[in-house]
């Protein structure tokens, strides 16, 4: 069967015909001369790659990467096109290029982790407001105009629209609208309660204390609560200054292994 050789009618300067040499290409069996012959080509069409990445410039990428981007498209088109199916390269290598740059797009760029589907929606809904946008009166399309222009329902034109701010992130260090005295998104943390771990503990401390036998407890009062000296407490009980002290760190000592145990 003849394959059918087809010519575009191309618009661009960067559309070289190659048409022989993929047709070379699909005759020639894996190997350095089919591999240097599709290496010909793509360096033939790199002009109409480079063009395709300049599109999406300004879009926080830099230049040259996109165009190292666009260039694996293009060695992935050259790569993957078959000319027996009557199509032209270009309509082939177009979609397959800009493919590659807006799925490094969606995969690197994005400042925080968002679901496929939700930047689909953010797609569907930043072209609407674009297309909506261009009427008459200028006028910024609402929630409702999207959903019914795109067949959409308004929670997922919101979810488009809440994505759309997530593309990049905003630095801590950012001054918020509207501060004049340098207030930044860093000013608004909260810091960690000094006193929350205190609060833990002295909790987890309670039924310990309860527990305790009853001169235990009263000479733990008595020195952490009265804070009556050792030597008081002694004079008290009628027990030596000693006697105190290693009842005091030997109920502190207990009570601490217990609030250990409880945490592991």
């Amino acid at each position: 069967m003849t394959a059918v050789r087809t010519r575009s009618k191309h618009s661009h300067d960067d559309a070289p015909d190659t048409a022989a040499q993929f047709e070379r290409i699909a005759e020639l069996p894996d190997g350095p001369e089919k591999e240097a012959l599709r290496q010909d080509v793509v360096r033939a069409w790199m002009p109409m790659a480079e063009r395709l990445a300049r599109q999406f410039r300004n879009r926080g990428e830099l230049a040259e990467d996109l165009r190292q981007v666009a260039m694996l498209g293009l060695v992935k088109a050259v790569k993957r096109y078959e000319p027996d199916r009557g199509s032209a390269f270009a309509s082939f290598a177009v979609p397959t290029v800009v493919g590659e740059i807006k799925r490094h797009f969606r995969d690197h760029m994005w400042g925080v982790h968002v679901p496929r589907r939700v930047q689909e929606l953010r797609n569907r809904v930043r072209a609407a407001a674009q297309e909506l946008t261009r009427t008459p009166d200028d006028r910024r399309p609402s929630v409702r105009d999207i959903a019914e222009h795109t067949g959409m329902s308004e929670e997922d034109v919101l979810l488009g629209m809440e994505a759309m701010e997530s593309f990049s992130a905003l630095s801590l260090d950012a001054e918020l609208p509207g501060a004049e005295d340098g207030y930044s998104l860093a000013d608004t943390l909260g810091a960690t309660e000094p006193s929350y771990e205190r609060v833990i503990q002295r909790e987890a401390l309670k039924p310990k204390l309860r527990a305790l036998p009853e001169r235990e407890r009263h000479i733990l009062y008595l020195r952490f609560f009265r804070e009556e000296t050792q030597g008081r407490i002694a004079e008290q009980l009628g027990i030596s200054q000693m006697h105190v002290s290693r009842l005091i760190n030997r109920t502190c000592a207990r009570l601490h292994d217990q609030i250990e145990a409880t945490a592991a």
